[in-house]
């Protein structure tokens, strides 16, 4: 049998590589964690930090909280303190943490206590956690510290051990995201004897404290709530080694839990239960609410409600999806089994008695259905505010009926059951009593579908009332003859409810659908519209004029200049924010109305993420908040913005074609422009050339003005030759004419093949060669490569003053062959070296040295086609230095010559 593959899995190798990667640009997070407060994790942090100060490091103070504990007071001595940002708040000066001094500061560690702390309104960030997370983007490290009891998933447990909820808390994924916890210990006895000597808090403020949150039973439970989180950290820690040493005899399946979520009591308590049992077996986590037309036609407060569940689910780390299904457990066991969830977790159900009797709860029909998937079964608390009432119809973003229409359905519910009954009794003589029940039947329906449930309710109790009182004898009256009529009457009572209820229910779900299907459209209108769109200016117009009809906002999109920075419209009347925007651009993350960064905001800012990168910001100022941030609303908000940001990308990269297409066509134009000048202009070069030098030859000696005159055409029409010859070739190199003839041979050939062209223009400097005697052969078009070294020495000898020194010099790599060409003359223009590499470039633009800056650009297409480098740079103790890396190969073995 062969053995099983243990090669690690390519797709898992990639994402740890692009993991790493990640983390390799952020800053490290440490957390001192700790049972509860005075156990010593500011006082371990600070000594710890003292330690790292000592051996070098650049260590600043960012916040720390001493309580007016003079121990942790005196290790702040020595240590840089960044000052604090005073606020004012409700009369009063509190002192925060300066996040923009921080990051201005940008030091190698910063200490920030209290990680779970909230800022003060108006902060850039309502937490400081998410402070830090922008230190660690940043690139800065941070120490911080944290009590257990601040940790989401576990604040109703503290809150059940302690009776007391704490506020302050923080997601999860912050301590698992953390590259280091350290926990810091104490027992119970130990913190007690430490609060009773004073050193935690003041004497009153102890004793009280020891009477409630810092009983002995209280901090046996922290104690052992910590210790177990570190314990589940370490066995991360085990199952992230195994996954990289490809260890895989256990835990083959990856598990998939799906929580259930719904508007009864305790849905915060499910999701923290759901997060935790997610977090011990490492598994990936779904929050589903399901929307049946029941649950459709729940009041605001307990849409509220749903929306800060599913938030507080996804800051936990869940997927959060919303469902729509006449029936939850189907909906919820079908999409379960298309996401391959292993496990469900729904709340305890709690009815009681007939109504549990009537329909089974929601974890029976679970249990019931499923085959393959295990439900697990949370209990609730009770919540001490009462459920909001139900409203007559659904929530859609039209109108909301005025009370005045409401009411005027259960006018017409009166008037058409007097209608009805008007019928009836013109009818009367040619039809029975059931033919009669069909009438009012009729009616029931009628209001149902115009009016909804509230006025068929009330048409259906009025047409049994109206039967009995018409037509039932006696007439005229309530009371009734034949008993046997009473089952009619419950019989049509029933059956008008029941018509009511499909009725109105059928009513709600067309409007639901035509809602959506409107919704769809819009969808595909702009998708179909920014398809044909060429401008960003197009773009803009389109998407707002889409965005502002369906979400009812006022709509702004900002996009990036140049400088990446961006610009507010001038042509809106907003209250846009720029600072805001352009923090959204560079994060990549939504930020104010209805967000956890500057939530005070009157807006919705949303990235234009695209799939290269972001290409702007999309503003919303909605008429009612509710209208962007239902889940189903949210979705639909960011596929728009999806499309608008791949829209953005299209028409950048359609110019960014154009624009390469018209290079390449001005390219191909001037390379065959040059060649023809250079071919035509060669000839007539040389003969002049020619003619200058037998002019002295001609006859009698030239006298010496004319013989300079001559001098001076001669060396001119070779400098124009030159250049020529400069621009054929780099036309041919273009067009890729140019068919390299390889040899292996010594380099100090073609260098001083070089040397001996240029020996008239180097001849007032000192040329210094310096070529190892034991450098290999190389493979290398000597032609091509001399004309590398002539230009380079051509350049060293134009641009450096007499008297100058110019050094050559090579050296073996082992797998490449290094040669630099080196001056002391002025050096390159700093921040220009590479750009001088680029055709009709020229180092210093009002340079008295003539040239057209072409040497360059053919050195590095020649020492391309070599398959090397060329680079230039300047030295330290000045000058300029051009360096050549070509590859070595494996020169063939020269045979040793045969004795004679």
């Amino acid at each position: 049998m062969a053995e099983p593959d243990k090669r690690p899995d390519p797709d898992d190798l990639l994402a740890r590589i692009e993991a790493d990667a990640e983390r390799a640009q952020r800053g490290k997070l440490k957390i001192f964690f700790g049972a509860c407060p005075g156990v010593g994790k500011t006082y371990a942090m600070l000594s710890a930090a003292r330690t790292l100060q000592q051996q070098g490091t650049n260590v600043v103070v960012g916040l720390v909280e001493t309580h007016g504990r003079s121990e942790t007071a005196q290790l702040l001595e020595g240590l840089e303190l960044l000052p604090p940002r005073v606020v004012a708040y409700q009369g009063r000066e509190l002192r925060e943490f300066d996040l923009d001094a921080a990051l201005a500061r940008q030091p190698a560690l910063i200490l920030v206590d209290e990680l779970a702390h909230s800022n003060v309104a108006g902060s850039r960030h309502p937490k400081r956690w998410q402070d830090v997370e922008e230190l660690l983007a940043a690139g800065i490290n941070v120490w911080t510290t944290v009590n257990v009891q601040h940790l989401e998933s576990l604040n109703d447990i503290v809150g059940g051990i302690t009776g007391i909820q704490v506020r302050e808390t923080l997601p999860d994924r912050v301590f698992e995201r953390a590259d280091e916890v350290t926990l810091v210990d104490l027992t119970p006895d130990e913190l007690l004897q430490r609060m009773k000597e004073g050193k935690v808090y003041l004497a009153q403020q102890a004793e009280r404290a020891i009477r409630n949150f810092f009983r002995k039973g209280n901090l046996i439970a922290l104690r052992e709530l910590a210790l177990r989180r570190t314990a589940d950290r370490v066995d991360a820690q085990m199952r992230e080694y195994r996954s990289d040493q490809a260890i895989r005899e256990v835990w083959e399946a990856k598990e998939r839990l799906l929580v259930c979520l719904g508007p009864g009591a305790g849905g915060e308590r499910l999701v923290r239960a759901a997060a935790r049992l997610a977090g011990k077996l490492r598994a990936d986590w779904i929050a589903v609410y399901v929307e049946t037309p029941m649950l459709q036609r729940l009041s605001e407060a307990n849409r509220d409600k749903i929306l800060r569940t599913l938030a507080l689910a996804a800051e936990l780390g869940a997927e959060t999806v919303t469902l729509a299904g006449q029936e939850e457990a189907p909906t919820l066991l079908a999409y379960a089994v298309g996401r391959n969830v292993s496990k469900l977790v729904v709340g305890k159900s709690m009815r009681t008695g007939l109504s549990r009797m009537l329909r089974a709860p929601l974890s029976d029909r679970l249990s019931t259905l499923a085959e393959d998937v295990d439900v697990y079964v949370v209990a609730h608390e009770a919540e001490s505010s009462t459920p909001g009432k139900a409203i007559s119809e659904p929530f859609t973003l039209e109108q909301e009926p005025a009370p005045t229409a409401q009411w005027l359905g259960y006018v017409w519910a009166g008037g058409v059951c007097v209608l009805a009954t008007g019928l009836a009794h013109a009818v009367m003589p040619w039809f029975d009593l059931a033919n009669i029940i069909m009438l009012y039947l009729l009616g029931v329906v009628g209001v149902a579908a115009r009016y909804g449930r509230g006025p068929a309710i009330l048409v259906s109790f009025l047409s049994v009332l109206a039967f009995d009182f018409f037509f039932v004898s006696p007439r005229l009256s309530f009371s009734v003859a034949d008993t046997r009529h009473l089952l009619t009457f419950a019989i049509m009572l029933a059956a008008a409810l029941t018509i009511s209820n499909v009725a109105a229910s059928l009513r709600y779900q067309t409007r639901v659908a035509l809602y959506r299907e409107r919704r769809t459209r819009a969808l595909n209108e702009l998708g179909r519209e920014l398809a044909g769109a060429l401008l960003p200016e197009n773009i803009v117009d389109m998407s707002r004029h889409h965005l502002e009809g369906l979400f009812q906002s006022q709509v702004s999109i900002l996009l990036p200049d140049a400088e990446e920075k961006l610009h507010a419209p001038s042509h809106q009347d907003l209250p846009l924010d720029t600072a805001i925007a352009q923090w959204v651009y560079d994060h990549q993350l939504p930020a104010g109305m209805g967000t956890q960064s500057l939530a005070g905001a009157p807006m919705y800012y949303l990235p234009l993420k695209a799939p290269m990168r972001t290409r702007g910001v999309l503003a919303l100022l909605p008429s009612q908040k509710r209208l962007l941030f239902q889940p189903e609303q949210a979705r639909l908000l960011e596929t728009f913005a999806a499309q608008i940001a791949l829209a953005l990308e299209r028409v950048h990269y359609v110019e960014v074609a154009q624009e390469a297409l018209v290079r390449m066509e001005s390219e191909r134009l001037r390379n065959g422009l040059l060649s023809a000048l250079s071919h035509d202009l060669r000839t007539p070069l040389t003969v002049l050339a020619g003619l200058a030098d037998s002019l002295p030859l001609a006859g009698p000696p030239l006298p010496e003005a004319q013989a300079e005159i001559a001098q001076a055409i001669r060396a001119e029409s070779l400098r124009t030759s030159i250049l020529v010859s400069n621009l054929l070739d780099m036309a041919r190199l273009q067009e890729g004419h140019v068919h390299l003839k390889r040899e292996w041979q010594p380099l100090e050939e073609v260098v001083g093949a070089a040397l001996q062209t240029l020996s008239v223009p180097l001849a007032r400097h000192a040329v210094v060669v310096d070529l190892p005697a034991d450098l290999p052969l190389l493979e290398f078009d000597s032609v091509l490569m001399e004309r590398v070294f002539s230009n380079l020495l051509e350049n060293a000898a134009k641009h450096t003053p007499p008297g100058s020194r110019i050094e050559i010099s090579a050296r073996d790599e082992g797998d490449c062959v290094t040669i630099t060409v080196a001056d002391n003359g002025p050096g390159l223009p700093p921040g220009r070296e590479a750009i001088l590499f680029e055709k009709f470039t020229r180092g210093h633009d009002e340079s008295p040295v003539a040239g057209v800056g072409l040497g360059l650009a053919i050195v590095r297409a020649i020492v391309e086609a070599h398959r090397g480098t060329v680079r230039g740079e300047n030295r330290p103790d000045g000058g300029a230095r051009f360096v050549i890396t070509l590859p070595a190969g494996e020169p063939p073995v020269v045979p040793p010559e045969p004795e004679s």
